[in-house]
């Protein structure tokens, strides 16, 4: 029951706080579900070491290979799928590279586009910003 008159206020506040509990993404939040589950543990990028080079078929209608790499991440040893967006991005990377990856952008942390699966994307290898190699300005470092 909801209080009424004068010295209510409190009660309100409390039931209300109460009931927030039953909105899921109020849970989520506070719960910081979000970061327990995801493999960059909260941060918006993290570097890992490339295991392999993969090609991902492309969702209906769409036909394509996306040329992805799976990594190992560095700080807590995940292993997740990255994008490597770009025409011919794949070539500059190689195994053994470290990468630097980010989400890709799709909703609530979600995959993006024609691609199943994939959350993240390349956007460094080496220390050298993959779009300037695949544009042509920089050249990748040999370590």
């Amino acid at each position: 029951m909801m209080g009424r008159g004068l010295f209510a206020g409190a009660k309100m506040a409390k039931d209300r706080q109460k009931f927030r509990w039953s909105d899921r993404r109020y849970k989520k939040r506070m719960l910081k579900l979000r970061a327990k589950h995801d493999p960059l543990a909260g941060s918006t990028q993290a570097k890992g070491i490339v295991i392999e080079k993969v090609g991902i078929e492309a969702k209906q209608p769409n036909s394509g290979i996306r040329k992805a790499v799976k990594i190992s991440l560095i700080k807590n040893g995940n292993k997740l799928t990255a994008f490597a967006p770009g025409d011919g991005a794949i070539n500059f990377i190689d195994e053994h590279d470290e990468v630097m990856v980010e989400g890709i952008g799709g909703r609530m942390g979600r995959s993006y586009g024609d691609i199943p699966g994939v959350r993240y994307k390349v956007i460094q290898v080496n220390g050298v910003s993959l779009n300037e190699m695949v544009r042509g300005r920089k050249e990748k470092p040999i370590r």
